[in-house]
């Protein structure tokens, strides 16, 4: 069961699947084009109460994820709008050809969603961590690519999602998220990152569960040695949002980016690759899972080990500066 932590404004954090879950359950509420197709995964994905009041807006495939994503790809063709759910780690590998040909590159707008993602299945070991997903749907043209990192974010995308006329690609992890700001006044679009901190010294791009650690390190590198950070939540992986990148660039401090994934074909290697191409030379590191079979452990444990955390990002910034 998910713990629930007082937060700001009298609000509770969770995880941002439960979010997910009541977002599509209060849309579908007066939309009923809106349609939950689901893998044996309505458990997982906190659809079960959804199933209970909508009936007539979900199907269940079992465990055949790529009949899940051409179930949707049709439900999506006639006009339905389609959340396909299932664990990140198979839908995003054993389904990917369906995502390829059924959905992006037939313009089917499906909102396939990853659930359980990163290292969320923790001590069920590398077969159940989605670490390629970003690198692997990066690479297929016509699909966003998306990793909400708190509870706002998260419902503002579900709202998002439900309207795009785009295949959408959002993972969600299983632990309770705080909310990043209280003021969310400046807005979320799909391709926009958010600046959550802002500071001369150093910028951290973060996504999905990684901007939280970067959110933390920034803190306390504020307050322990008086090195001011940028925190930016880049929620959306494509379109990559370029313009804010080069805009926090200008100063020529170092950047880290964080990410729950492999150092391979995510975040920083987006960030990089634009960066290099455009003639941009700052300090620059990534922050990820390296190429070697994953230590087993929890989520916590796992994303510690590697340094996608507050004390490993706050090192890494130590170290990039020279202080």
């Amino acid at each position: 069961m998910t713990q629930h932590i007082p937060a700001v404004n009298g609000k509770a954090y969770k995880a941002n699947l439960e979010v997910f879950a009541a977002t599509l359950e209060r849309l579908a509420a007066s939309d009923k084009q809106i349609i939950a197709v689901t893998s044996d995964s309505r458990g997982s994905g906190k659809l079960a109460p959804y199933g209970k009041k909508y009936p007539k807006q979900i199907v269940e495939v079992g465990i055949a994820e790529q009949n899940l994503v051409g179930v949707a790809a049709g439900l999506a063709s006639t006009g339905k709008k389609v959340f396909a759910v299932s664990p990140a780690c198979f839908l995003t590998a054993r389904a990917l050809e369906q995502i390829k040909a059924d959905v992006a590159y037939s313009n089917n707008p499906v909102n396939v969603i990853g659930i359980s993602a990163g290292v969320s299945y923790g001590a069920l070991g590398s077969t159940h961590h989605s670490l390629h997903d970003y690198a692997a749907l990066r690479a297929i043209n016509n699909i966003i690519v998306v990793a909400p990192a708190d509870n706002y974010e998260t419902e503002k995308a579900i709202e998002l999602a439900a309207e795009s006329p785009y295949p959408v690609y959002l993972r969600f992890g299983k632990k309770a998220m705080d909310f990043l700001k209280e003021d969310n006044s400046d807005g979320f679009e799909f391709g926009k990152g958010r600046i959550i901190a802002q500071g001369k010294d150093i910028t951290f791009i973060a996504t999905g569960e990684a901007v939280l650690p970067a959110v933390k390190a920034a803190k306390k590198l504020a307050s322990e040695k008086n090195i001011n950070a940028t925190v930016i939540s880049m929620h959306t992986i494509k379109p990559l949002d370029t313009d804010l990148i080069k805009r926090v660039a200008a100063n020529g401090a170092p950047i880290i980016t964080a990410e729950e994934h492999s150092v391979y074909g995510g975040l920083g290697e987006a960030c990089a690759s634009y960066l290099l191409q455009n003639g941009i030379h700052n300090p620059f590191k990534i922050v990820a899972i390296p190429d070697e079979y994953t230590v087993t452990g929890s989520q916590v444990e796992i994303m510690d080990h590697y340094g996608i955390s507050e004390e490993g990002l706050f090192n890494e910034a130590l170290k990039i500066l020279g202080a």
